[in-house]
């Protein structure tokens, strides 16, 4: 067999038919190996963008979580705060109350001719004994000028005796309001030395005094009191 024989046209036609199946099966298995990496790519970088995604999402929902709880403490705190505050207000209501009482319980008391001029007379001579001056003003109610003058003799001799100095006391005309509660201001030294002892005063002073005492009583002891005297 010659192998310089030429083909006819039916084994050229075989020959190109064998070259195209073969280049065709070799593109389509390049065609599947380039999906196939394509693929596998897509694949991994999908799962990059899922993973960062989740990633994302999961330090969107933790910074969420941190503001939601920091809203809730911010209005247990406000809560809190404003209970204290009603709470404290309340409280105070209550005392100003019981103040208030006691003080018409005061105006009530001098409405007693008999107990008020003892406290006037006491009042005058616990006063010019606090000042020990010589020379002193009396301010008082207009309604009781006349019941003053008439203890001023008896006061003057108290003191006058227990000292064993003699003392001049003026009546002053810049009475203490009428609605008062009444007592005497005895002021000394040119006014510059004063005592206050009306009931208003006294009971200022005894207010205070007794206010933790009182609270106490009222409320019982605090909670976040640490140290008792």
């Amino acid at each position: 067999m010659s192998f310089n024989k030429a083909l006819n046209d039916e084994e050229v036609f075989s020959e190109m038919k064998k070259m195209v199946a073969f280049i065709r099966q070799e593109a389509l298995e390049k065609a599947r190996e380039i999906k196939v990496k394509a693929d596998e790519e897509f694949n991994i970088e999908k799962a990059k963008l899922v993973r960062q995604e989740a990633i994302n999402i999961d330090a969107a929902f933790q910074r969420k979580v941190k503001q939601a709880d920091v809203q809730r403490r911010i209005a247990q705190s406000n809560n809190i705060n404003k209970s204290r505050m009603t709470l404290l207000l309340t409280r105070q209501q209550m005392l100003d109350d019981l103040f208030a009482e006691s003080r018409d319980q005061v105006l009530k008391a001098t409405k007693d001719k008999s107990k008020y001029e003892k406290f006037l007379a006491d009042a005058l001579v616990q006063a010019l004994f606090r000042l020990l001056e010589s020379e002193v003003t009396v301010k008082h109610r207009k309604a009781d000028k006349e019941t003053i003058e008439r203890l001023l003799p008896d006061v003057k001799a108290r003191y006058e005796e227990a000292t064993k100095q003699s003392i001049d006391i003026e009546l002053l005309d810049d009475y203490l309001p009428t609605d008062s509660a009444g007592g005497v201001i005895v002021a000394g030294n040119g006014g510059r030395t004063v005592c206050n002892n009306t009931p208003e005063a006294r009971l200022a002073i005894l207010e205070e005094a007794m206010l933790p005492d009182v609270r106490n009583m009222l409320f019982g002891q605090s909670p976040n009191r640490r140290f008792f005297n």
